[in-house]
């Protein structure tokens, strides 16, 4: 993720004046810079959606074109700018923004070759990320970072939790396949593991059925057991936020370290007593 205290701007003063209007919203040609930027990617986004409606992308084709033209031109002579006004190039362009900023103005110059992929262009939404600091609201992009931080420190248990279910689903659409008797939805293994996957998920399409009476006590297994499996990535996540809270809620009265374990009496950094 971005850290603000990676990012210097360069010694030059025009450039120190450029960093502070295009990284900091603390002036009023800041926060000008932000909300223009922000009024640009909801346009695009606007026109990018616009034009997979036929009706008007029929009218005004022409206008999307040129629209979307002047906004990545003015995308990337900001990319550039970002990238020439700080000292530490690299910390911004391997950021989380900057890999955004960069992913916002390549499916314009991609679509050039490859027309269908002017569609990622919606992709400038996550752009919108920044309104947090531009409001300073930055308590919610810290909790967001904590919600990051819980995903991935559980991801291994998803993970294993996953595999099972691929396993199950497998094994149920085999079972559903054989009891079925190669009836309408069931011609296939493959096609009864896309059934056993839609129930167990409780979407429930209902282009798929079972006609057998087997067949509908296996469904009607599988609908329950669909309950308690959904239940258990909640139930993990859920599990190690509660434990990265009660780790945050100890820190370090010396050297405000956040990295406490749960039986540490003396921090790991400074030797401080934790109470």
């Amino acid at each position: 993720m971005e850290k603000e205290h990676d990012f210097i701007p360069e010694r030059t003063k025009w450039k120190r004046q450029l960093f502070r209007i295009i990284f900091k919203s603390d002036t009023r040609l800041g926060k000008a810079f932000d909300l223009a930027l922000l009024v640009l990617i909801l346009l695009s986004t606007s026109i990018v959606m616009m034009e997979s409606v036929s009706v008007f992308d029929a009218k005004l084709h022409l206008l999307f074109v040129v629209l979307e033209i002047i906004i990545t031109i003015f995308f990337t002579v900001e990319y550039v700018l970002r990238i020439i006004t700080i000292r530490n190039k690299r910390s911004y362009i391997f950021s989380f923004f900057g890999i955004i900023d960069f992913l916002a103005i390549l499916p314009f110059y991609l679509s050039l070759f490859i027309p269908i992929t002017k569609y990622f262009l919606i992709l400038r939404m996550l752009r919108m990320l920044r309104v947090f600091r531009i409001f300073n609201l930055l308590d919610f992009m810290n909790d967001g970072y904590f919600i990051v931080r819980a995903l991935k420190n559980s991801s291994r248990k998803i993970y294993i939790f996953l595999l099972f279910l691929v396993i199950f689903c497998v094994i149920v659409g085999s079972l559903m396949f054989m009891v079925e008797g190669h009836r309408e939805g069931f011609e296939s293994i493959p096609q009864s593991i896309y059934w056993a996957v839609v129930t167990v998920t409780t979407v429930g399409y209902g282009d798929v059925s079972p006609v057998t009476p087997l067949g509908k006590f296996l469904s009607i297994l599988l609908m329950l057991s669909g309950y308690s499996i959904i239940a258990v990535p909640t139930g993990i996540v859920t599990a190690e936020m509660r434990n990265k809270r009660q780790n945050l809620e100890k820190v370090c009265p010396r050297c405000g370290n956040e990295d406490i374990d749960d039986d540490a009496r003396y921090c790991k950094k400074c030797g401080e007593k934790i109470v």
